[in-house]
């Protein structure tokens, strides 16, 4: 089977993906096998700008028409923005999960957090286990 996941993300084996921006913050979202695995998305929740959420953190819900999920804090850090555009149209996460679809965008409080995160590889590693 095989996976969209793009080779410049991190990803957690939560099913969370991570892209580091220019700035220095980080955009996170859920991945694309997430996104299937749930079907069709009817409602996001992001965490409320200003939060300071620590690594593993419950801090944003997706809903489908099956199964509401928890999504989780990829690495310790301030919630700098909310994916707004999700409140009109949750369905984003589904036909654009690494783009449009975003989550929220934290500033982490060490940037090297990110070192201990999953490659495209360790995901891929992490999918078939699963699977298994």
């Amino acid at each position: 089977m095989s996976h969209n996941l793009p080779a410049d993300l991190r990803y957690t084996k939560s099913h969370e993906w991570v892209r580091q921006n220019p700035d220095g913050t980080v955009t996170i979202g859920i991945t694309d096998h997430a996104q299937h695995a749930l079907g069709d998305i009817v409602f996001a929740e992001t965490p409320e700008v200003g939060r300071e959420l620590a690594a593993g953190d419950a801090c944003a819900v997706v809903e489908s028409v099956k199964a509401a999920s928890d999504v989780y804090a990829p690495v310790a850090g301030r919630v700098v923005a909310g994916n707004g555009a999700l409140g009109d149209a949750p369905e984003k996460i589904n036909t654009d999960p690494y783009g449009d679809g975003w989550l929220w965008q934290l500033a982490p409080a060490d940037a090297a957090a990110l070192g201990g995160l999953l490659d495209a590889g360790g995901y891929e590693k992490v999918l078939a286990e699963s699977a298994e």
